[in-house]
């Protein structure tokens, strides 16, 4: 597969999906937008995958690229039914982009629980991913209305939403699978993030998250790899008639 992978921090990439993605000869072709590069064209790639940012789906006046890439991910999912992977902001774009409502949230910052909900236990998306599974949580926004069509895959207490599909090939998670052992250490250097760690860590936050990554870290990768193949399962599935 080509994948379109649409960036807005240099530091939030596809982390350990890139190792998988290599192993089994996919290409993925990154826009970073909030450095000002342009999207392309949808023709050429096989699918679309939107990473995490510090910025919030609403902040369209300062960053006007939000208005252009909302269309282009309703082009991507309900017009030409690319599959499609969101991750944090990647999954609230997906659900603004369709119809939905974002908004501020109570904050989640941690590795902390999120567990399926019925229709996750049924998904091919969670397909033997365990019931309840730790994630990193690093949020302050959360889908507050689903789009039409949309199913809840996974909840947590403080985040109704954590995971989402639409259709047969869309899937948004508002936690982190794409955890790397460097992860932590490289988000708390863009601003926002710093400050949301010190918030709710107080002072040697990014030792205490990096620790708490470290001691789950084989686990949730093992999360990630699953999701991983289950992503490329649901993406060969046929498009329903329209």
């Amino acid at each position: 597969m080509r994948i379109l992978v649409l960036q807005h921090a240099i530091e939030e990439h596809p982390g350990a999906f890139r190792t998988l993605l290599e192993e089994d000869g996919h290409e993925w072709v990154p826009v970073e937008l909030d450095h000002g590069e342009p999207l392309p064209a949808l023709d050429g790639f096989d699918a679309l995958w939107v990473m995490g940012g510090p910025m919030d789906v609403w902040e369209e006046e300062q960053h006007p690229w939000l208005v252009a890439e909302k269309a282009f991910i309703r082009e991507a999912v309900a017009e030409r039914g690319l599959p499609y992977l969101g991750v944090c902001l990647g999954h609230q774009l997906l659900a603004d982009a369709l119809g939905g409502e974002v908004g501020k949230g109570e904050p989640e910052v941690g590795v902390l629980e999120v567990q399926q909900t019925e229709y996750g236990a049924e998904s091919i998306f969670l397909d033997a991913v365990p019931v309840i599974s730790r994630a990193l949580q690093w949020h302050g926004a959360e889908v507050k209305r689903l789009p039409e069509g949309a199913k809840v895959l996974a909840t947590s207490p403080a985040c109704a939403v954590q995971a989402m599909s639409w259709g047969p090939r869309a899937l948004g998670l508002q936690y982190h699978v794409e955890v790397e052992p460097d992860t932590v250490s490289k988000w708390a250097a863009i601003p926002e993030y710093a400050a949301a760690l010190d918030k709710v860590f107080g002072e040697g936050g990014v030792d205490k998250l990096a620790a708490a990554c470290a001691e789950h870290i084989d686990a949730m990768n093992a999360v990630t790899e699953r999701i991983y193949i289950n992503w490329l399962q649901a993406a060969a599935q046929p498009l329903p008639p329209r």
